[in-house]
Order: C-alpha cells, then structure tokens, then sequence
C-alpha cells in the first residue's frame, strides 16, 4: 500500500488556491491507487506549527536522557512530523507566494523536520539527507509571474532544504498570475490543471 502525505500551507486551508492544486493531483492519485493511505497535514491554517525560539530548539540538542517534561513534548511533536515523512513514498507540497518567500509556517515546519542525526547526518563530505527513496510534488501558487526568475526565491530554497534531508526526486508545478487578471488567472490555472493530468497520467 501506498502512503501519501499532503502538506498543505496556506493560510486559508482548503480554500487557498495551491492546496486546491494539491487536492487535484491527491484526487487523481486516489484514482489510481484506490487503497492508498493519505495523511493531510495543515502546517498553517488548521494545524499550525509553532515556530522555533530558543526553548524548542534547546529541546532539540538538549541530550534525550537530561531533557524536561517540556522538552519531552517538543521533540515529541518534532518525531511526529517526521515520521509522517517516513511513512510516505509519495510528498504533495501545496505552495503558496507570501511576500516573495514561503509562509513562515512553512519555515517552522522545515525547522521541526531538520533534525541532525534524524533526518540528515555531517559527513566529512558534507551533509547527507536521511529521508531517501521518496517522489515530492510540490503545487506552487503566485499571484505574479516569477518562474524563472531572481525574484523566484522559492523554488530554489525549497529545493535545497528537501535535498538536504535526502529529497532529491522533485517536480515543480507553478499556477501564476493569478492576481493579475481574469484573464491570467483562467490560464495559470489551466496550464497547472494540465500538469496535473500529465503528471496523474
């Protein structure tokens, strides 16, 4: 049986446009895998994660066997997170532009998964990604036309950080200029649906 983890973003839950994208693809995947298990994780609307401060990051590097009943449940939540990500082969990312960067929600949830000795290791060449093996869609959502560009400042660091914890197999999908006009939003929407068939295909 497949497992497969949505991670949705935006600040609006099911109604923001780049979880809308992920549901097309997620109801498609349904399709042809009827007996898949499907986890939906709402990093910033329904469910959000708290973002890092000194006290949950003490949690983190605090030795297991010295840390408090507080710490306990900060790396608690952490394990959750990331064991989310271990049972799933397949990693649909809903992504919405806020501001030219991701939702700081977003960020918090990347600060509870990047754990050293968890999900990646140092190495005397480097890190090394610990959480291998897996496909990632990620269906981002802009209201202008960045793709490609300097001002594209998500999709190079998205893809790094999934890199860096072992998450090297990723396919970006863009619906853009959706803020623009009527006119831009029907075709940014439709080039993105089209993805999505090929993709689901």
């Amino acid at each position: 049986m497949t497992t497969l983890l949505q991670i949705n973003a935006s600040l609006n839950n099911g109604n923001g446009q780049s979880s809308q994208l992920a549901n097309q693809f997620v109801a498609a995947f349904r399709k042809r895998h009827p007996d898949a298990k499907i986890i939906v994780r709402d990093v910033a609307a329904a469910d959000p994660v708290p973002h890092l401060d000194a006290e949950r990051f003490g949690a983190f590097t605090t030795k297991p066997v010295e840390r408090n009943a507080r710490q306990q449940a900060v790396v608690a939540y952490s394990d959750a997170l990331i064991d989310e990500l271990r049972q799933a082969e397949v990693i649909v990312l809903g992504l919405p532009m806020y501001n030219f960067g991701v939702p700081s929600q977003l960020k918090a949830y990347f600060d509870h998964i990047a754990r050293v000795g968890v999900t990646f290791k140092y190495s005397d060449k480097g890190p090394v990604g610990l959480l291998t093996g897996k496909k990632v869609y990620v269906f981002a959502a802009r209201g202008g036309l960045y793709a490609g560009t300097p001002m594209d400042t998500q999709t190079g660091y998205v893809r790094d950080f999934l890199g860096f914890i072992g998450l090297h197999d990723i396919e970006f999908v863009y619906a853009e200029g959706l803020a623009i006009s009527p006119q831009s939003r029907e075709a940014g929407l439709a080039k993105a649906a089209a993805e999505i068939a090929r993709l689901a295909g």
